[in-house]
């Protein structure tokens, strides 16, 4: 397979469409660019884009988004459930084909130094592209979000890998990263309990002593009147989707609480969805879509379409 790259950023916007759209046209203009997947939550108020192909060419159209979400997204207006820094939140570089690790970390810090440079905007590396062990990982980056950086990013040990000591105008700051593929997973609860959803998150993270490989955060979602776990699962062979699953599942019965259902935000390996199709004692003699629709039933997981897997996103978008 040839040498291709992953790059899922997350934009501070998800309640003006138009805007995702311009940011999106921007990166599908982009010859040898695939734009796979975009996602957008107007609780959250952020969009997640999902694109690859060659590196060089992954790079060019992130940075057209970058210049775009900085025209048309004013951080000092911003209003949402999760924690943000900046305009242009955070780019991941994720290795695919025959990439390795050691170029998409290159990558992240060459496309970190560049937009820094462009734009005067301070960049703060984090995973495997991080040069400081306190910025491996991106929540301790990001903690104390756009209004609280605003006081810190020029006191010793805030300052940024690149860039100004001062927040962009209206755009904040980025975090720059290079990691492997991590799955963006949320079960919302049939409850309005806020702080019910955060004791879950508590007790799930891996920092707080529960599975390994996993960020939690509880949230409260408005539009849907609900209270969510919110996920990051870093290494889905160690803490599969399923696990996640049945953990939340029983806190939540331990408090007479039931799912109500689960969101992928963007998209997420085949081999993720199989090993719930094989926990689940799914059928394995029909095809591998009627497979991973069974996980996805199993997992409540709304809007699931089979191309919601990154091979069957990228096998389709490239044939079309």
């Amino acid at each position: 397979m040839a040498k291709l790259v992953e790059c899922v950023p997350n934009f501070s916007e998800g309640r003006r469409p138009e805007v995702v759209d311009a940011i999106a046209a921007a990166v599908a203009a982009v010859p040898r660019v695939h734009l796979l997947d975009r996602t957008s939550d107007a609780d959250h108020n952020r969009s997640v884009l999902t694109f690859a192909g060659e590196p060089d060419a992954v790079a060019e159209a992130m940075e057209d988004a970058v210049a775009v979400a900085l025209q048309l997204i004013d951080m000092e207006k911003h209003e949402g459930q999760h924690p943000r820094i900046g305009a242009v939140d955070v780019v991941p570089f994720v290795p695919l084909g025959d990439s390795t690790m050691e170029e998409c970390v290159e990558l992240a810090r060459r496309f970190g130094a560049r937009i820094a440079a462009r734009f005067e905007l301070p960049v703060y590396l984090y995973a495997q592209a991080a040069t400081r062990a306190e910025r491996l990982v991106l929540a301790d980056i990001r903690k104390p979000q756009f209004e609280g950086l605003k006081t810190q990013i020029g006191h010793v040990g805030r300052e940024p890998d690149y860039g100004p000591s001062r927040l962009h105008p209206t755009g904040g700051a980025v975090a720059v990263g290079a990691r492997p593929f991590l799955i963006a997973y949320n079960i919302n609860l049939e409850s309005t309990d806020h702080e019910l959803a955060k004791r879950i998150a508590h007790r799930i993270r891996e920092r707080s002593g529960g599975l390994p490989r996993v960020q939690a955060l509880g949230l409260y979602l408005d539009d849907l009147s609900c209270a969510q776990v919110s996920m990051n699962l870093l290494d889905f062979t160690v803490t599969p989707i399923w696990l996640a699953w049945e953990t939340v599942r029983a806190l939540a019965a331990d408090e007479g609480v039931e799912l109500r259902e689960s969101e992928l935000i963007g998209l997420a390996p085949l081999a993720s969805l199989t090993a719930v199709a094989d926990h689940i004692d799914a059928p394995d003699d029909v095809p591998v879509e009627q497979r991973i629709e069974a996980a996805a039933g199993w997992l409540k997981i709304r809007d699931f379409e089979p191309t919601m897997a990154l091979e069957l996103r990228l096998a389709a978008t490239t044939a079309a």
